[in-house]
Parts: structure tokens; C-alpha cells; sequence
């Protein structure tokens, strides 16, 4: 059953969490700089709170991609709650303030990548699932 629950929404929570304030306050907080070091060449790289939040949601991405090539009856379910998380993604994008922002809108397209990659997998591994009885 756990298996079914969409990871993505992970970032969609902890996105509006960070939009309650709880990452840190001001108007932007995903400008936040989590960390930076000097590389060898001279260059220094540095991370902020938005760009960790991008990672996450493609860490994310993977593992939904990695998890929709199974044909069970779990994943039926699991590309619907998938299309519910873009949907809230979706709406969210367009009714509330506070997400119309760069970092919001790639965790949208990462969800709406999910859902189309989880149904082309599903539906290209099923053309190819043969049984014999």
C-alpha cells in the first residue's frame, strides 16, 4: 500500500511548508544559501535552499520512474495518486501567490514528467507482457 504513494509528494510538502515560513522568513526564502565552497579552480559553487529542493524532487523523480515499470496492481494506483499530486501542483500554481516561483513551477514539471513517463513505461511494459496460460 506504502508502495503506491507518490514520492513527489515530499517536495510538494516541503515547499508549502517553506511558504508557512518554516525555512526561514523574508520575501524569497528558497534564495536562501545553504552552502558554498571554493572549488579548485578558483570558482566558488554554492547551493541554495530553492536548487536543493530541484535535487530533491529529481531524487524523486528517479525512483517514481524506477517504480512504474512494475505491472501490478499497485501501480494502477500509483499513477493515479501521480496525476492527483500534478493536479495539486497544477492548482496551486495558478490560485495561490506565494507559488508563483521558478523553484515551484520545475517541481510542477517534474510531476507532470512523472505522470507521463509513468504511463508511457506502464503502458509500453504492458504491450510486452505476455501471459501464457
Amino acid at each position: 500500500m506504502f508502495g503506491a504513494i507518490p514520492l513527489l509528494i515530499v517536495p510538494f510538502v516541503l515547499y508549502n511548508l517553506g511558504l508557512l515560513g518554516l525555512f526561514g522568513g523574508g520575501d524569497d526564502p528558497w534564495m536562501t544559501e545553504m552552502f558554498s565552497f571554493r572549488m579548485m579552480s578558483g570558482g566558488v559553487f554554492s547551493m541554495t535552499l530553492g536548487d536543493l529542493m530541484v535535487l530533491i524532487g529529481l531524487i524523486f523523480l528517479f525512483i517514481e520512474i524506477s517504480k512504474s515499470v512494475r505491472t501490478t496492481n499497485a501501480s494502477i494506483l500509483d499513477h493515479l495518486l501521480s496525476t492527483l499530486v500534478f493536479i495539486a501542483f497544477l492548482v496551486e500554481f495558478l490560485l495561490v501567490k506565494g507559488a508563483a516561483h521558478s523553484v515551484f513551477f520545475t517541481l510542477m514539471v517534474i510531476a507532470l514528467f512523472d505522470v507521463l513517463a509513468g504511463f508511457s513505461v506502464s503502458m509500453r511494459s504492458a504491450s510486452r507482457d505476455i501471459n501464457l496460460n
